[in-house]
């Protein structure tokens, strides 16, 4: 399969001259629906907008908001007029926000009014306490000497920042003509899009990618959904993450399908959205297929449209893998593998993949993508079935990390392998399972144990809606394990029932000796449980006691 050498601009163009009556996207909260033809005008103005504003090709343009219409708009309008789009997590405050903003070297910044019970506003007035004495274009902030515009996603006014329709107003000066010209002028290997690492461990760091990444991979994850311009997508996974820019949107333009988005995750409006809009797709981390399967609207058999799709982000339950298939109805549901530096996806399963792999590995390498794992002490392959660390290399390696040469290296050798930290093992067909992190294996008295495989074997319990396993340490074994366990609404399970159930079934040394309840995970707004919080969690459970 060859590779696609089009811009993000161009890749929708191609499609509105294929589909130009086709519904490109719908939001069934707002009531909008707009043709393959209608959002290429649309991204136009906005590209025009943009421009006007006298943002060049290279800069840097954030976004904090939630799935909004204006952000699907300015990924494609930055994909045309060059700017590159950096994509800012929903759940910042102002630390987080100064941090990447300065990082970043944004000069301009477009966010929402709020988002759940934060007050973009706000908080944005605590980074930037200028911004009420300067006007609108002309920011002047002595920590972050490169922000310039604000464009605020509101019909309010605000003063001293750009409303979404003025921009669109001053695009009316830029002619077709100097948008062709300005979009002539990208190179497919421009870097075009820029995400900070979820915050799972230590600092974010600024992930550079470009046309060729994301245009590509979102291209081969359709292709592994067998997606079509005829099917449905429901993305509510957040567009700030790669799962919705890249597997959503990007993923779902470059077939001409439609994108049936929800501005955020609510179990019962996605459920609505796929019986209402007669989804063929539905995307979602395992917690929010948990949430949907366990919410009082879910119609077993119900969605008989649903076809496919893709469980992601973290590590896929058999259990509601199996629930998915079945009482959802997703029968050709994928699963997908990898990471923001990888653009994202290393490995899928297929939709024609046996049951058996689709709920015990997290598939083969996509075409044109090269996998090993390794022993990371030496570098060299492990034997098919041994366990190491798993490595990439292809089109979809990141272009590196901005300004951060130091941790660019450390994640690409000299022979552009991209080492993902992640523990995995290869079959002789080259499907991949993932056992952990390498951060999160637990040494017990000399015994690697990996957490996935002790949830994996508590999840079968029936009274256990979740569960996630972490290594806690102990004076005598290095190492032990707590399971942090959230109970089905219905249940009153004890500790005493969840040793019961381990004992004689695994083995010793793979029992937690530690049990705890709790209602919910420490979460990334992306829906990544944050297991270095539960850690920290744990010890501190154990040293109160």
């Amino acid at each position: 399969m060859s590779l696609l050498q089009l811009t993000v601009g161009e890749l929708l163009e191609e499609k509105v001259r294929l589909y130009p009556d086709q519904e490109a996207f719908v939001y069934p909260e707002l009531g909008l629906r707009k043709t393959y033809q209608e959002f290429d005008d649309m991204v136009n103005e906005a590209a025009k907008g943009f421009m006007a504003l006298g943002i060049e090709k290279g800069e840097h343009v954030a976004i904090w908001s939630d799935n909004k219409p204006e952000w699907l708009i300015s990924q494609f309008a930055t994909g045309k007029m060059g700017a590159v789009l950096v994509t800012v997590n929903t759940n910042y405050q102002a630390k987080e926000l100064e941090y990447l903003l300065k990082q970043s070297d944004a000069t301009t910044l477009i966010l929402a009014e709020s988002f759940k019970q934060t007050s973009y506003i706000e908080v944005l007035r605590e980074v930037c306490p200028e911004i009420d004495s300067h006007s609108k274009g002309k920011l002047e902030v002595q920590n972050l000497p490169y922000l310039k515009n604000i464009i605020v996603l509101s019909d309010e006014e605000y003063e001293n920042m750009y409303s979404w329709q003025e921009v669109i107003n001053q695009g009316e000066s830029i002619s077709d003509d100097q948008l062709k010209q300005r979009h002539q002028e990208l190179n497919y290997k421009d870097v075009i899009n820029m995400q900070y690492t979820s915050g799972t461990t230590g600092f974010p760091k600024g992930v550079m990618l470009s046309h060729y990444n994301i245009v590509n991979n979102g291209n081969q994850v359709a292709d592994c959904m067998e997606l079509t311009n005829e099917d449905r997508l429901c993305i509510p996974v957040p567009f700030f993450h790669c799962f919705g820019c890249v597997l959503g949107t990007m993923a779902a333009v470059s077939k001409g399908a439609t994108m049936v988005i929800l501005e955020q995750f609510d179990p019962g409006k996605v459920l609505h959205a796929v019986e209402q809009e007669n989804c063929t797709g539905l995307h979602g981390v395992p917690t929010m297929f948990i949430a949907e399967l366990n919410h009082p609207e879910f119609k077993e058999n119900g969605y008989p449209h649903l076809r496919t799709g893709i469980m992601a982000g973290s590590t896929c339950p058999m259990e509601v893998m199996k629930n998915v298939i079945d009482k959802m109805g997703a029968e050709e549901i994928t699963i997908a593998y990898g990471q923001t530096e990888s653009s994202p996806v290393i490995t899928q399963t297929r939709t024609d993949d046996p049951i058996e792999l689709r709920v015990s590995s997290v598939g083969k390498a996509h075409p044109n993508v090269e996998v090993k794992v390794i022993d990371p002490a030496t570098n060299e392959e492990v034997p098919t079935g041994d366990p190491g660390e798993l490595c990439t290399r292809g089109y979809l390696v990141m272009e590196g990390y901005y300004k951060n040469k130091e941790a660019t290296y450390t994640a690409i050798d000299e022979e552009g392998w991209l080492h993902t930290g992640d523990i995995a093992m290869m079959d002789e067909q080259g499907y991949i399972e993932i056992t952990g992190r390498m951060k999160d294996m637990v040494i017990r008295g000399g015994e690697n144990i990996y957490p996935r495989e002790v949830e994996e074997f508590l999840y079968q319990h029936e009274d256990i809606l979740d569960v996630q396993v972490v290594g806690v340490p102990d004076e005598k074994y290095g190492e032990e394990l707590m399971a942090w366990i959230i109970p089905k609404d219905t249940s009153s399970i004890t500790e005493e029932d969840v040793f019961a159930f381990c004992k004689g079934q695994i083995s010793h040394h793979k029992i937690p000796r530690y049990i705890r309840f709790t209602d919910e995970y420490p979460m990334t707004a992306s829906g990544k449980i944050q297991k270095f919080k539960l850690r920290e969690d744990a010890k501190n459970t154990i040293q109160s006691k």
